[in-house]
C-alpha cells in the first residue's frame, strides 16, 4: 500500500468568477505541482473547500486529478463529509477511479463521542478493500472533534487498511504519542508546514501542506536537505519556508492562496461564497508581498 510522505500538497479547488469548479484550472494546478517535485497530492480537504462542494463536484475533481496525474505522484482523495453515507460513497468512488488511498476527517460541527467516532471510521474503512489505505484526519480547531491516541490504536487494530493519521493541530506532545501507536508502525503526517523540518525529526513521515500548493519549492528543498542529512541546510530552508507561510496567512484564508496562484500564472480563480475574493486594496498590498517572495525563491 502506498503511504503519504514528504511534501504532500493540500490542493485548492480552482473556480471561475461564478464560483463554478474550473476543471482546466484543476489540470493546470496538478501539472504545476508535479513538475515542482511534490511527493503526493491531497485534494478536496480543508484547503480544497470540501464542504462547499457537491458530491458530484467532488467526484469530477477527483477524477480529473487522477487522470491528469497519470501515476506521476501518489494521490489521496479526502472523502470526509457531513454524513457517513456520503463519506462511504466518496470513499468507494476514490478507489474505483484509481486513487492511491483516502483521508477521512472526523465528523464536523456536531460533537461525537469516542464510540461514535470509532463506529464512523470503521464503517468507512470497511467500505473499501482491506488493501486500500486510509488516513484518519484530525483538525479539532475546525471540526469540533478530535482523535485520541487510543482511538487511533483501536482503528489500526480493527481495520488493517488504516495506516496513519493526518494531524493538523499544534499539540506536538500528542504528535509524538501518535508516532508510537501500533508499536511505531504508523504513518503520521502533520499539517503544520511552518515546522516541517522539526516535525520530521519528531518522527513524522511528512507534511500535508496548503502553502506548498502555492509555493512548493521551499518545502521540496527542505525535504531534500533532510533526506541528505544536511540539517543546517534544512534549518536554513525551513526559515525561508516559514516566511512563505507567514505571507500566505498560514492557510487561514484560501483567497490568499488563489490570488498568489494567479500571480504565478495558475488559473486558481475565485472563492465560493460565502467566502469572498480579496478586495482591491487587499490584493494590491498582497502583490507587493508576493514580489518579495519572488526574490526569496532565488535563495532556495
Amino acid at each position: 500500500m502506498k503511504k503519504l510522505h514528504g511534501v504532500t500538497t493540500a490542493m485548492v479547488t480552482p473556480m471561475d468568477e461564478m464560483g463554478r469548479v474550473n476543471l482546466e484550472g484543476v489540470k493546470q494546478l496538478t501539472n504545476f505541482l508535479i513538475e515542482k517535485g511534490v511527493d503526493c497530492l491531497y485534494p478536496l480537504g480543508t484547503t480544497g473547500e470540501m464542504l462547499k462542494l457537491s458530491i458530484e463536484e467532488r467526484k469530477i475533481v477527483a477524477e480529473t486529478i487522477i487522470a491528469t496525474t497519470k501515476g506521476r505522484a501518489t494521490v489521496y482523495i479526502h472523502v470526509g463529509s457531513m454524513s457517513t453515507d456520503t463519506t462511504i460513497e466518496l470513499a468507494k468512488h476514490a478507489q474505483a477511479i484509481g486513487a492511491d488511498g483516502i483521508g477521512i476527517v472526523t465528523p464536523v460541527f456536531f460533537y461525537t463521542n469516542e464510540r461514535e467516532l470509532e463506529n464512523y471510521f470503521v464503517q468507512v474503512a470497511n467500505s473499501v478493500s482491506e488493501d486500500f489505505p486510509v488516513y484518519l484526519y484530525s483538525i479539532p480547531q475546525c471540526a469540533a472533534n478530535d482523535i485520541s491516541v487510543e482511538l487511533l490504536q483501536k482503528m489500526m487494530t480493527r481495520c488493517k487498511n488504516v495506516v496513519g493519521i493526518k494531524y493538523s493541530f499544534g499539540d506536538f506532545v500528542k504528535t509524538q504519542e501518535y508516532s508510537l501507536v501500533n508499536g511505531g508502525d504508523v504513518s503520521v503526517m502533520h499539517g503544520c508546514d511552518r515546522l516541517f523540518a522539526p516535525l520530521l525529526t519528531l518522527g513524522c513521515d511528512g507534511t500535508i501542506s496548503g502553502i506548498s500548493c502555492v509555493y512548493p519549492e521551499p518545502f521540496v528543498a527542505v525535504y531534500k536537505a533532510f533526506n541528505e542529512n544536511n540539517i543546517p541546510e534544512a534549518r536554513r530552508l525551513q526559515n525561508i519556508a516559514a516566511t512563505f507561510c507567514k505571507v500566505l496567512r498560514g492557510g487561514t484564508n484560501m483567497a490568499y492562496f488563489k490570488s498568489a496562484l494567479e500571480h504565478r500564472g495558475i488559473a486558481a480563480g475565485h472563492m465560493r461564497k460565502p467566502s469572498l475574493n480579496l478586495t482591491l486594496d487587499e490584493l494590491t498590498a498582497f502583490k507587493k508581498e508576493l514580489i518579495k517572495l519572488d526574490e526569496l525563491l532565488k535563495e532556495i
